[in-house]
């Protein structure tokens, strides 16, 4: 039977007759067509009808309603259709019908299921951390290309979705085609068609995307939003660029946690003895590799008692290099969580380090020997001094560059040990090099 024998048959015809319209055969053998009328009218006429219909001959047609017109549809329907219509649609389906829910709407329809499709359902609904699937909203504003802008401005009043920053088209199947700006529908005659209007969908992930991945989209095609779909292009749900902020500055906050070793865990209210078994492991750590640098000033216990100013100057080079470090590291670890370097540019980084370290081991060997000069008198202390500033300053920046991209290598955290390591380098390529040459220019002290 053609589509135009099917309107002529369509008993949705005419809202007076709603309740004999929604008949099996045709629900059965026009399951598009009856779909799309079912969107134009009112969801609780539409669901007192549907009540009588068995859920078999429901199926069908289910699938092809828009998952907010769906949402709404199994709302409005007595908790046996509700049972089975749930559990018998394909999964993803129903996944994506129970993404336009609130979450506590969404428990109660879960809680009536069978422990079994309880059990699958939860697992599609649940997505790793930092993924696409947990970043995205999925009260995702879609439409068809069939219809008009007023239609569309009178949804979009109803839903209320102030964080839309634009439609998105899907096809008789549900799979995203096209999008549409905000503005170009508000400035749009009402008469006017979504497809007139319809744009190229710049860039979609999958819901397994991760937030690497996704940062990198909205930073190359300059996005306000990003559409997650399915292994079938169907539209799960849209991910904000608001939302990937606060998700990106809620990352950096744990790393610098990490970095000086707490726990990403941890807040300001945190019970005192979390606090303490999250801290104490990278404090005790961080123990040991102050015992290695005090290791390294104990081989020149000799030259220090010989010559006591280098006791007074060696929290000065250890201080300098761990800054200059410190500096090297972040700058590194901020193009990792970026994304403007990768491991394969581990020399660029490492060698344009090594330069800064070096210039500014000049600048503030300069500084510093001026003022031992006016306080020592001493140009022997000052060349030891210079010298150690130089070298120190150059292996802080190599550290600062290495040691991320190296755990990086090693499938580590780079921001959970990194200063650690980086102070350890620091304070034991400092002391050795301010006291080795001290030992070494002993003449001339």
């Amino acid at each position: 039977m053609t589509s135009k024998v099917a309107a002529e048959h369509n008993p949705l015809r005419g809202a007076s007759a709603v309740d004999i319209a929604l008949t099996r055969k045709f629900l059965l053998d026009y399951p598009r067509e009856a779909a799309l009328k079912i969107e134009a009218m009112a969801v609780d006429e539409v669901a007192v009808a549907l009540a009588m219909q068995p859920v078999y001959a429901l199926l069908m047609m289910w699938k092809y309603l828009l998952p907010s017109v769906a949402a709404d549809l199994l709302k409005a329907l007595p908790e046996e259709h509700i049972r089975q219509l749930m559990a018998e649609l394909p999964p993803q389906d129903t996944v994506r019908m129970l993404g336009q829910l609130e979450e506590r709407r969404r428990m109660q329809l879960l809680a009536i299921l069978t422990e079994s499709v309880r059990k699958e359902l939860s697992e599609l609904l649940s997505y790793p951390e930092n993924s696409a699937g947990r970043l995205m909203d999925t009260r995702a504003s879609v439409f068809r290309g069939e219809m008009t802008v007023a239609e569309t401005l009178n949804v979009l009043r109803k839903a209320k979705l102030r964080t839309a920053r634009g439609v998105f088209l899907v096809d008789s199947e549900g799979r995203l085609t096209a999008k549409i700006p905000l503005q170009d529908i508000a400035v749009a005659e009402p008469h006017v068609q979504l497809a007139e209007l319809a744009q190229a969908v710049p860039a979609m992930v999958p819901s397994t995307a991760e937030k690497d991945e996704i940062s990198e989209l909205f930073e190359k095609h300059q996005l306000l939003d990003l559409p997650v779909v399915d292994i079938d292009q169907r539209l799960l749900g849209i991910i904000n660029h608001n939302s990937l902020v606060q998700v990106s500055q809620e990352d950096m906050s744990s790393d610098v946690l990490a970095m000086v070793g707490a726990s990403r865990d941890e807040r300001a209210l945190s019970g005192p003895l979390f606090a303490v078994r999250k801290r104490m492991p990278w404090l005790q750590i961080n123990l040991l590799t102050a015992f290695l640098a005090a290791s390294v000033v104990g081989l020149f216990e000799d030259t220090i008692a010989s010559f006591t100013a280098l006791a007074v100057l060696l929290p000065v080079v250890a201080g300098q290099s761990g800054n200059a470090g410190a500096q090297a590291l972040a700058v590194t670890m901020r193009g990792l969580a970026l994304r403007e370097i990768t491991i394969r540019h581990w020399f660029r980084v490492m060698y344009k380090e090594v330069r800064v370290g070096f210039v500014n081991g000049l600048g503030i060997a300069v500084t510093c020997g001026l003022g031992v000069f006016l306080w020592s008198q001493s140009l022997g202390l000052v060349l030891v001094i210079c010298s150690a500033m130089v070298l120190a300053m150059v292996a802080a920046g190599f550290a600062g560059a290495i040691v991320p991209l190296v755990l990086v290598r090693f499938g580590q955290d780079p921001a959970q040990a990194s200063s650690i390591i980086l102070t350890t380098v620091t304070d034991v390529v400092g002391f050795f090099a301010f006291l080795g040459i001290a030992t070494a220019l002993s003449g001339m002290l």
